[in-house]
């Protein structure tokens, strides 16, 4: 590993500290929760796990399986101005703690 991405790794985890620390970790969870209902992320993603599970077999799947499959077809559906929403979020909250340093 690099000095580059040592730093870059040691930045990363005191954000996301700080982050859980201040509780906005948490307030983004929910944001992204509300958003994705809104948009009818979350009933999309349960359908498709619906129909994995038809035609594999009820007993014929695992929740790791299920989850392997889904994730990435899940990931890239999340619309875009929602993710865009988000980093602008985390931006605010990185530009508000430089700040206070």
């Amino acid at each position: 590993m690099s000095a580059k991405d040592s730093t870059a790794e040691g930045l990363e985890q005191k954000i996301r500290h700080q982050l859980i620390k201040s509780g906005e970790r948490e307030r983004l969870k929910q944001l992204l929760r509300e958003k994705l209902t809104e948009c009818g992320w979350r009933d999309e993603v349960k359908q498709r796990c619906r129909e994995y599970i038809q035609a594999r077999g009820h007993d014929n799947v695992t929740a790791e399986e299920l989850v392997r499959f889904i994730r990435p077809e899940g990931r890239a559906a999340v619309p875009d101005n929602i993710k865009a929403e988000l980093l602008t979020r985390i931006k605010t909250f990185i530009l508000a703690l430089s700040s206070q340093s």
